[in-house]
């Protein structure tokens, strides 16, 4: 039986997503996302 494999991914897309196939014929895209997403490192506490 396949696995599904199911993401949501909130952003803008940097560019065209590129979409490959396999020798087994398995598609595989590559995609680049643009966030505002801000955090803190824990260890030095600086923004990133």
């Amino acid at each position: 039986m396949r696995g599904v494999n199911k993401a949501i991914i909130v952003g803008n897309l940097g560019q065209d997503p590129d979409t490959r196939y396999m020798p087994s014929g398995s598609a595989v895209t590559n995609i680049s996302i643009a966030t505002s997403e801000k955090w803190k490192d824990k260890q030095t506490g600086e923004p990133r």
